[in-house]
C-alpha cells in the first residue's frame, strides 16, 4: 500500500516528462491537475473554498471578475483543523463510521493536505474496501504527491469492483496521461467511458482530450509537440 507521504519508492515526474505534458496540456487548454473529485459535492469543503480537481477553471472575460487566488495549504490548515473537531469528536463515539472518516479525508484533501486525507480515506477502505468513491478520492490524492503508480494501482482496483463507473474511467484516463504519458491507455479509459456513459457531463471535453491524445499517441518524455 502506498505510503501517505507518497513515499513508497515507485516512479515519480522527471524534468522532461513534466515540461512534455505541460507542453501538451497547452493545446487542449487544460490544467495538469484536471482530476474529478468523485465526493466533490459532498460535505467537507472548507468554508466555500472549492477542492482542487473538483471543476474545471471558468474562463474569463471582460463581464467576469477575476477568480481569487486559491489560499496556501498553510492558510487552510487551521480551518480544516477547526471543522475537523467536531467530526473528530463523533469518531470518540463511533470510531468506524465510515462516512465521518470519509468527510474528514474530503476535509484534508480540500486543503491540500493529502498525506492526511489519504490517512482517512485508508481508513474508510480497511472498513469498507468496495468503496469507488473513496479509493477514486484517495488516487487522486496520491496522485497529488506526484506518485503516478500507487495512483494507478488504485485506480486499477476501483474500476476491478465498478468496470464502468463514469469518474474512475476519466481520472484513470488522466492519469495515464499525466503521470506516465500512456496515450494510448489513456484513450481506451475515455472511449469506454463515452460508450458506456453516453450522457456524460463532461464528453465534449473528453472527446477533445481523445482527439489530442491520439494525435500525440507517439509523443516521448522531452519530445515537444509539433505546434
Amino acid at each position: 500500500m502506498t505510503k501517505a507521504d507518497g513515499s513508497n519508492g515507485s516512479q515519480r515526474w522527471t524534468n522532461s516528462q513534466a515540461y512534455t505534458l505541460a507542453v501538451v496540456c497547452m493545446l487542449v487548454g487544460c490544467a495538469v491537475g484536471f482530476l474529478l473529485r468523485s465526493s466533490a459535492a459532498k460535505p467537507g469543503t472548507i468554508a466555500g473554498v472549492s477542492a482542487p480537481g473538483a471543476t474545471s477553471a471558468q474562463p474569463g472575460g471582460p463581464n467576469v471578475p477575476p477568480q481569487p487566488p486559491m489560499p496556501s495549504p498553510a492558510q487552510l490548515k487551521p480551518l480544516a483543523d477547526k471543522q475537523a473537531e467536531p467530526l473528530l469528536q463523533k469518531l470518540k463515539t463511533n470510531p468506524k463510521d465510515t462516512a465521518v472518516l470519509a468527510e474528514l479525508g474530503n476535509l484534508y484533501f480540500d486543503a491540500q493536505d493529502f498525506a492526511r486525507a489519504i490517512g482517512y480515506y485508508e481508513k474508510v477502505l480497511k472498513l469498507a474496501p468496495k468503496n469507488v468513491t473513496v479509493r477514486t478520492d484517495m488516487a487522486i490524492a496520491i496522485f497529488s504527491l506526484q506518485d503516478a503508480d500507487g495512483a494507478l494501482s488504485e485506480m486499477d482496483t476501483a474500476l476491478q469492483i465498478a468496470p464502468n463507473d463514469a469518474n474512475a474511467l476519466f481520472n484513470r484516463g488522466m492519469m495515464r496521461w499525466q503521470g506516465k504519458m500512456d496515450m494510448k491507455g489513456a484513450v481506451a479509459d475515455w472511449q469506454h467511458l463515452l460508450q458506456v456513459n453516453p450522457n456524460y457531463a463532461q464528453a465534449d471535453r473528453v472527446k477533445t482530450f481523445i482527439a489530442q491524445a491520439e494525435k500525440h499517441a507517439n509523443l516521448k518524455p522531452g519530445q515537444k509537440p509539433a505546434m
